[in-house]
């Protein structure tokens, strides 16, 4: 079964460009092509799309704005592609709920990967990306984390996030529900003032084993 998707960039040849290389492979099925964040939320609360691939910069709502709005009333995955890695977007992007944070530099096959990691559960930044995260990480005034605040459990949890597992992978791979391993990663979250997901495992990777 192929990947919906939809494309949303106000630069018609970026649009048709995306549209080309993916209608390409017969892993993806392009379902819709919009020009602003405003149409890809309407598109993606009308239709059923597996991910979304918005661009940054949009004119009436950005792909960030949209990305919270895509996230909030429907079940489509983000995955923000753009020329831009300004720090704001990034944050804010990842907090909204996008799977992904690429730069539209990278060669189709990455871009290929990276769609077909989102759509199975998986988080994808790009390099420069983390870098970015880690930074406004270590200039923020949050703390380090420190393993005694956690029950084995919950540091399990962490490790399986620093792998890029999603919650189903890891009620999997420890033999519990969905539901109990997000209620883990909101004490997480709680006991260390981070804001989402992708900042423990940036956290665990920067400390090594904690």
């Amino acid at each position: 079964m192929s990947i919906r998707l939809l494309i949303a960039d106000d630069d018609a040849i970026v649009r048709e460009g995306f549209k080309m290389v993916l209608g390409m492979d017969e892993s993806f099925e392009i379902i819709g092509a919009v020009e602003n964040g405003q149409k890809a939320v309407e598109f993606c609360q009308s239709n059923e799309v597996d991910v979304a691939l918005l661009d940054v910069r949009m004119p009436i709502k950005n792909g960030v704005e949209a990305t919270r709005e895509i996230c909030e009333k429907s079940k489509t995955k983000v995955l923000i592609l753009t020329t831009f890695d300004d720090d704001e977007f990034i944050n804010d992007a990842i907090k909204y709920g996008a799977k992904g944070y690429l730069l539209k530099s990278n060669p189709p096959e990455k871009i290929k990967n990276a769609i077909k990691m989102v759509y199975g559960g998986n988080a994808v930044i790009e390099n420069v990306v983390l870098d970015r995260l880690k930074e406004s990480l270590k200039a923020s005034n949050v703390g380090k984390i420190d393993k005694s605040l956690f029950s084995e459990r919950e540091f399990q949890i962490i490790g399986s996030i620093s792998r890029g597992l999603s919650n189903r992978e890891i009620s999997k791979e420890l033999f519990i529900s969905e539901g109990t391993v997000a209620n883990y990663i909101t004490s997480i979250l709680n006991k260390t003032g981070l804001q989402h997901r992708t900042q423990i495992a940036i956290y665990y990777l920067n400390n090594g084993s904690i």
